[in-house]
């Protein structure tokens, strides 16, 4: 066949085999046999190796995977990917409407879906062609999984219009898929997955593509984070929109009038989610009005608009075989229960949290005790309740130690407290988990360096603050168990690209008492430096809105200790970065009349600026800047082709610029 035929019949086979495989995985609506199926797609592979110029990186032939990556690069979502506030019970989801109403001071409809119960993920598109698929990870950065994503064959690689689009969805493995996964891996004696949830993580984060490729994992798409499309007003209707564009949506999804039908909704599907192909571990309720998701916004880790009902969590019998302390890196000194292993809510659960003293004498639990096991939220297990009737009379009390099993110093309970805690710096337990702590994603995220890699470092005497860890050096990790040539190097690089970190992810990693990832944030971005901190005073720190009174002490008394002092300056020689590097709080002594404490609204085309520069300097005015026109917006700033926003901003009299004038305002 000469390269004219071939061409003519690459693209014939492509347009088939889409097609073909938008019916079969897309609309369960097989068109050809399977048989027929494969034929045309190895015509297709033959025909691309022949010319392998004429291969694209959209070919159907990407589904079975191509050669191994090296790693996987970081991205960051442009939009964070929030979690979901829970509730448990139907007063939790009236009080959710409740807290809605008030917020928009109107009554609203909603939009059910199922939860399913996979991987967050992003997928982006150019002009209607797959360009980069990202994991969720913290929600603000997660990884590039491009490659292993084409590979699910749910997922378009074109859509059916050139259009510019992030949308995100879940990616899961169906039932079949993971117990036909799992047998195979008994059958080679390996490690069995604990549930679908992990199979189809663990898939999607192989360095080899093939393997991906092999699981069968499919994906719902559950919503639009990113598109010029101001047609679009509500969130049911942006689930329409995607299936037109040819992404596979569930067709359980149902729009509510009330949270009464909510509540039916959920309640329906309490008993007959085991029915399903695939697992759901909730229902996920969202205010269907998009200009109302926008006017009642977000708190720091999520949206006010949306919360997911958790379904009651299943509950288990078994034995209590004993009772563990661990210590932490605030040195409180927690009871574990080591359980007969026991399988829950698709894990198996050997150990669950006691928390406290208080709560083993409240539950009357003695070691050698039958108990009741469920999973608060499905993930954390936890011991309900025992069964008293069950004791046989070689049941054992327990008590909790007067010293702390770590490093023998003497336990107190401070003023206020329940827990016993060990106050001795140099306790071992309490330094190795604030080494964890430090690594951890939320902190300086050092992509490799685990606990249990952690704990040998420590064992070794290799580290022994957070300082040493950026001294460590090649043949020092050589020495570790499973740490080859590559794993070192890949490990010596993640230590070195954290020393850019903005300063919230220090400080966060400090571990500084009472001071979480959102307070860190606050501080760094308030103080700038580390240096700056260090010399603020109580009374500068309680200034600060979210700061209170514990917190600013123990900020105090924190960067008073002269060890602390010590280690600030042995990270600074080591070229750890000490300075905030995100947006900047506007400075109230500097913000323009003409900005602040007004709300924009941007839409159409911008032709001296991009929407982000735009929004950036708006907001460093001290403005604020919405996606939806509402009663609250002040302006309007229409590029061109402005659509519905600005036939909306007419109708309710919101002043409105065009993009001359922003750029004026902005320059003044």
């Amino acid at each position: 066949m000469d390269e004219k035929k071939a061409i003519q019949r690459i693209e014939k086979l492509r347009e088939q085999l889409e097609d073909y495989g938008y019916h079969y995985y897309v609309l369960d609506q097989p068109l050809v046999s399977d048989a027929e199926y494969d034929q045309l797609m190895q015509e297709l592979i033959k025909l691309e190796d022949q010319f392998p110029h004429l291969k694209t990186e959209h070919s159907p032939t990407v589904r079975v995977g191509g050669e191994p990556l090296p790693h996987f690069e970081k991205v960051q979502h442009e939009i964070p990917m929030l979690s979901l506030g829970n509730a448990f019970s139907e007063d939790d989801l009236r009080d959710f409407d409740r807290r809605v109403r008030q917020g928009i001071e109107a009554d609203c409809t909603y939009t059910c879906e199922l939860k399913i119960d996979g991987l967050a993920v992003s997928l982006r598109y150019k002009e209607g062609k797959f360009v980069r698929g990202a994991t969720r990870g913290d929600g603000t950065t997660g990884e590039d999984i491009t490659t292993n994503l084409k590979t699910v064959r749910s997922i378009p690689l074109t859509l059916k219009e050139a259009v510019d689009i992030e949308v995100r969805g879940e990616v899961f493995m169906p039932k079949r898929s993971f117990e036909t996964l799992n047998q195979a891996k008994e059958a080679a004696g390996e490690e069995k997955f604990a549930n679908p949830r992990n199979a189809a993580a663990g898939s999607l984060r192989q360095l080899d593509p093939k393997i991906a490729a092999k699981r069968n994992l499919d994906i719902f798409l559950y919503s639009i984070g990113q598109i010029n499309n101001d047609e679009i007003t509500a969130h049911y209707e942006a689930i329409q929109y995607l299936h037109r564009l040819g992404f596979k949506v569930n067709d359980e999804t149902k729009h509510c009038e009330s949270i009464e039908e909510v509540i039916d909704y959920v309640n329906s599907w309490v008993e007959r989610r085991s029915g399903l192909p695939y697992e759901i571990d909730g229902i996920v309720i969202k205010v269907d009005s998009l200009p109302y998701q926008e006017e009642l916004g977000f708190t720091a880790k999520s949206p006010r608009w949306a919360i997911a009902y958790k379904f009651p969590a299943e509950e288990v019998v078994t034995k209590l075989e004993g009772i563990e302390l661990s210590v932490g890196r605030t040195g409180v000194v927690t009871p574990t229960a080591l359980l007969s292993p026991v399988a829950v809510a698709g894990t198996t659960v050997k150990r669950a949290s006691l928390h406290n003293e208080d709560l083993i004498r409240e539950k009357d639990i003695k070691i050698g005790d039958s108990v009741v096991i469920k999973k608060a939220g499905d993930i954390i297990p936890e011991v309900v309740n025992v069964l008293a009737e069950l004791r046989t009379g070689d049941e054992e009390d327990f008590a909790m130690p007067t010293h702390c099993p770590e490093c023998e110093s003497e336990l107190v309970r401070l003023e206020g407290e329940v827990a016993l805690r060990c106050i001795n710096p140099k306790c071992p337990a309490q330094i190795r988990e604030g080494l964890i702590h430090f690594v951890s994603r939320n902190a300086m995220n050092i992509d490799g360096l685990g606990e249990k890699v952690i704990a040998q470092l420590f064992e070794k005497g290799l580290v022994q603050d957070v300082a040493d860890l950026y001294k460590l050096e090649r043949e020092q990790l050589l020495t570790l168990e499973r740490m080859g040539e590559k794993s070192v190097e890949n490990l010596l690089q993640a230590i070195e690209a954290t020393k850019d970190n903005s300063l919230e992810k220090l400080l966060f990693g400090l571990g500084i008492r009472f001071v979480g990832a959102k307070a860190a944030k606050t501080l760094a971005m308030h103080f700038e430096t580390v240096e700056q901190l260090q010399q603020a005073s109580f009374d500068e720190l309680v200034a600060i809105n979210e700061i209170g009174e514990k917190m600013a002490d123990s900020v105090v008394s924190y960067f008073e200790k002269p060890e602390v002092e010590e280690l600030i300056e042995e990270l600074r020689r080591l070229g750890i970065h000490l300075t905030y590097k995100g947006p900047k709080q506007p400075d109230p002594e500097t913000i323009d009349s003409s900005f602040a404490s007004k709300t924009f609204v941007l839409t159409g085309k911008l032709e001296q600026m991009n929407r982000n520069d735009a929004k950036a300097e708006i907001e460093s005015l001290g403005g604020k800047v919405t996606g939806s026109v509402s009663k609250n917006t002040d302006v309007l700033v229409a590029g061109e082709d402005a659509g519905s926003k600005l036939a909306k901003a007419e109708k309710l009299g919101v002043e409105v610029w065009d993009e001359a004038r922003l750029v004026t305002e902005l320059q003044r």
